[in-house]
């Protein structure tokens, strides 16, 4: 819990997180639990940042942030133990397309480990490596 200001009033280098991505939508970007960004550079309108994932991206200064890093760093490192107690928190099997049968998914089938393909697919026959998935308008 910080305190929330435009990126106008922050100096360089001060670490945020709940960004908004357009004026008065709310926050957006550094949510998670231990994220934060950066802010590197303000120029003219814009403001530039280093978010969570290492992308840098700019942004309008006039947007808020909320200074300071999101809480429950160790969230995604706590051990649940077992797999009932993911289940009771909704989280579904991951199965391996290799040993689903071939009409659940493009790996399945052939009772080997080969996945007759060129390269590997999702469920639903799009290329799963290598392809890049952002759309091209994005910022």
């Amino acid at each position: 819990m910080g305190n929330t200001l435009p990126l106008t009033d922050m100096p360089l280098g001060t670490a945020i997180h709940n960004i908004e991505i357009t004026l008065g939508k709310g926050g957006q970007l550094a949510r998670a639990a231990g994220a934060v960004a950066k802010l590197i550079a303000k120029e003219g309108k814009s403001a530039t940042l280093r978010l969570p994932s290492g992308e840098v991206r700019l942004i309008s200064k006039n947007c808020l942030a909320t200074v300071g890093q999101v809480g429950n760093v160790g969230a995604n490192q706590k051990s649940l133990g077992r797999a009932g107690s993911k289940c009771w928190l909704g989280k579904r099997p991951v199965v391996r397309g290799v040993v689903m049968n071939p009409v659940d998914h493009p790996h399945g089938g052939e009772g080997r480990a080969q996945i007759g393909r060129k390269k590997p697919t999702t469920p639903w026959g799009y290329p799963a490596l290598g392809r890049r998935s952002r759309k091209r308008k994005k910022i």
